[in-house]
């Protein structure tokens, strides 16, 4: 076996703090007949660039939180003492931004979960707050992650919602095999429930949902379990587990088989050997319970999930008379690439939350629909 060298005067190791989800730095002290780790530095940060110079008397590094940009630092002693090197995003303060807690509660099942909670920066607690909520699988250990509002490829940003009055709530979801829809409406649910009784301001007639690709499946699934949400979107989202097992991921080429059997989908079995597995988990068969408005999206050229589950959603939902709208970016990605589709869903994706959660006025597009020879001529904002 060959021996690994190490500089210990040129190495540093970076650290994460599961409780705090700060940051530490360490570096390595040589004792000739061995290595120790000497913490050097700890912050209530996210650290996402560190270089030294080559002399090795300064530092330049950037750091983040939900308020505070990653901009350019500088130690020149060894992280006794730091100071700012770099402006980038003055504007901030001219606008009302968001702050970020971690919260914990548990699950129905008992289960300890942790979440994030963003609120305006100029939160009023005697003023009602409509709630939205996203999700995907893990995303606490994002505490200190600076959130810049921009047009969307997919999701909704925390600090364009908290700017613009909500309260936003992502709770992380554990999952037991064989019942994904079942752990995320434990976890989601009872992390709602926590929020509700942690935050009074929070208006529960005036909550939604919002995921995309895993995140818009667990979405088109929740809302067949309760009807505790008044509007949800769903991206990319797969309905019929049973037509979605056989597909492929045009992207890669590969079957989709394996993500049900052994990885992301959770059944952990074939269709053949538990086919009430896949039922139980597809939103496709539960639709008559659905009483919740649903905006999807589903792109003709989305390379991981097939874009006709969308398509099976949104027909199932119009047959059965319930409220939905699908938009289909021709010729885009599972996440949009093109930022003129970035920025017209966007707009869709606010005006449809604030239409049913902050009583805006509902756009054209929401009440009469853009015919298809009418699509790119006619926005309907």
């Amino acid at each position: 076996m060959d021996s690994v060298y190490i500089d210990a005067k040129n190495v540093y190791i970076s650290g994460f703090d599961e409780k705090t989800k700060g940051a530490h730095l360490y570096e390595l002290v040589d004792h000739q007949d061995h290595l120790d780790v000497k913490e050097m530095y700890y912050t209530d940060h996210k650290i996402n660039f560190l270089a030294r110079s080559k002399n090795g008397e300064s530092i330049i590094f950037r750091k983040m939180s939900i308020s505070m940009y990653p901009d350019v630092r500088l130690t020149a002693d060894n992280f006794s003492s730091e100071r700012q090197v770099s402006v980038t995003n003055a504007q901030q303060s001219e606008y009302n931004w968001a702050r970020v807690e971690l919260v914990n509660w548990k699950s129905y099942s008992g289960i300890p979960l942790e979440g994030l909670l963003y609120k305006p920066e100029n939160f009023d607690p005697t003023k009602k707050y409509p709630l939205m909520i996203y999700y995907y699988e893990l995303n606490s250990d994002e505490l200190f992650n600076h959130s810049v509002p921009k047009p969307t490829a997919s999701i909704i940003y925390p600090t364009e919602y908290a700017s613009a009055g909500y309260v936003v709530f992502i709770p992380d979801i554990r999952y037991k095999v064989g019942h994904p829809a079942q752990s995320a409406f434990d976890c989601i649910m009872s992390g709602t429930d926590y929020v509700l009784k942690l935050v009074p301001a929070i208006d529960s007639t005036r909550m939604g949902l919002q995921g995309q690709s895993w995140g818009g499946y667990q979405t088109a699934q929740l809302i067949t379990m309760t009807t505790r949400y008044r509007a949800a979107m769903a991206g990319a989202p797969v309905s019929n587990m049973f037509s979605a097992y056989g597909g492929i991921r045009w992207g890669s080429g590969v079957n989709r088989q394996f993500q049900y059997e052994r990885t992301q989908s959770r059944i952990g079995k074939t269709i053949w050997e538990a086919p009430e597995l896949y039922r139980e988990n597809s939103p496709l068969f539960h639709l008559p319970n659905v009483h919740t408005p649903l905006l999807i999206m589903a792109n003709d050229k989305d390379g991981a999930v097939p874009w006709y589950q969308g398509i099976e959603l949104f027909t199932g939902m119009r047959r059965l008379g319930k409220p939905c709208w699908l938009l289909n970016y021709n010729g885009d990605d599972h996440n949009l690439m093109e930022n003129a589709n970035r920025m017209d869903l966007s707009i869709r994706m606010r005006q449809f939350f604030d239409h049913y959660l902050q009583g805006a006025p509902a756009p054209i597009w929401l009440t009469d629909g853009i015919p298809a020879v009418d699509k790119g001529k006619i926005m309907g904002y």
